[in-house]
């Protein structure tokens, strides 16, 4: 099947047109400057505590997580970095907020960046030596702005926390970088309000070339907070904001790396998994479409494929969705369906046995599929 940016000379109305970045390296992974946008989540487990550090930095891996990051608020937590940064797979951020030492023990541990505001750590004798550190372990770094904990001089001129506050406090952050010329930097202007995280984000975009790392903090539960953060990342996203991505939700880390690629995969942007297009379900459903695609949800989780299944009701939407699907399947009554490859009819199958028989065609797909992007990849060498 051919993809969204195959498509996008039909179909220009699917075309996003990316902000242009320079790019920086979080350990192995390009951020901005038209490289895929990452996504990333945080560990909450007690850093000083490596095994469970390293336990839940594998189940984010295992997600797909492109970085992980890890506070590090006192010397146990950066003693336990080094350990923790050997065994993962992913390049890891470490998490600085006031003191600079923690910095440098983190870059000499491994970190792959900082998220540290240079003004914030004192001295510019110390931001040398974080600075200094960074160069010498090849690290980038991320300023980090939040609504919430904004500097007391910009409250006083500005208020209250407004975008203009916000773009001012990361660009004066940002100079003091420059000064010191070190550009391996990204930015993030957070807060819990889209609204305000959104018009923050778009001044931003236009004030610095940096890579934009986005994210609506504090979001919340994991359904309000998805719907927050779907609609601040989305609307970032659609206008082509953001290089990186954090969804953040109060729920388990695994959550955000699921949710910031369904937000990803519903823009086109990027693609992982199996995105299933599924009916909401009426009278006319030949089998329990709810319960059908719960199930396939669940069996299908182990596949990092991109490809798409569609799992319909009744024959009247059924077959114009299957058109557009690797695979799919339309309900017909009597007990029975039709499956369709890759937008065509193929065979009937029984309701009886449809998930497992549906479990079995996508994943021969998806072998398939990276059969073929293998046998191109090759060629190409």
């Amino acid at each position: 099947m051919a993809s969204p940016t195959d498509l996008e000379h039909v179909r220009p109305w699917r075309h996003i047109e990316r902000r242009n970045s320079r790019q920086i390296m979080v350990g192995s992974v390009p951020v901005g400057g038209g490289a895929p946008i990452s996504v990333q989540s945080m560990t909450n487990t007690p850093t000083a505590d490596a095994a469970a550090t390293i336990d839940q930095i594998r189940q984010l891996e295992e997600a797909g997580a492109d970085i992980v990051r890890v506070s590090c608020p006192d010397e146990p937590s950066t003693a336990a970095f080094k350990t923790i940064a050997r065994e993962s797979n992913v390049p890891l951020v470490a998490d600085i907020h006031f003191h600079y030492r923690r910095g440098i023990e983190a870059a000499e541990a491994g970190a792959a960046c900082l998220r540290i505001n240079p003004g914030n750590i004192g001295s510019m004798d110390r931001v040398k030596e974080v600075v200094q550190a960074a160069r010498d372990h090849g690290c980038s770094m991320r300023i980090g702005v939040n609504a919430g904990s904004l500097e007391k001089h910009l409250l006083e001129k500005y208020g209250e926390p407004c975008p203009e506050a916000m773009v001012e406090s990361a660009l004066d952050h940002a100079r003091i970088l420059q000064d010191l010329d070190f550009h391996e930097f990204k930015i993030s202007v957070k807060a819990s309000d889209p609204f305000l995280t959104v018009a923050a984000y778009q001044q931003l975009a236009v004030a610095i070339d940096c890579p934009l790392h986005i994210g609506v903090t504090e979001a919340g539960p994991l359904r309000t907070g998805t719907i927050k953060s779907a609609i601040g990342l989305g609307n970032l996203l659609w206008s082509g904001i953001g290089d990186t991505i954090r969804v953040s939700l109060a729920a388990d880390p695994v959550e955000e790396i699921h949710v910031g690629f369904d937000i990803l995969k519903s823009l086109g942007l990027r693609h992982r998994g199996v995105n299933i297009i599924a009916c909401p379900s009426c009278a006319r459903q030949g089998f329990n479409v709810i319960e059908t695609v719960a199930e396939l949800e669940k069996r299908l989780a182990h596949i990092s494929t991109p490809m798409s299944l569609s799992i319909i009701g009744c024959v009247v939407n059924g077959p114009g969705e299957a058109l557009f699907t690797d695979v799919g399947f339309t309900g017909g009554g009597k007990g029975a369906g039709m499956v369709y490859m890759a937008g065509k009819p193929n065979h009937k199958q029984d309701n009886a046995g449809m998930v497992d028989h549906i479990v079995e065609l996508v994943e021969r797909r998806a072998a398939q599929l990276d059969a073929e992007r293998e046998a191109a990849k090759a060629a190409a060498e």
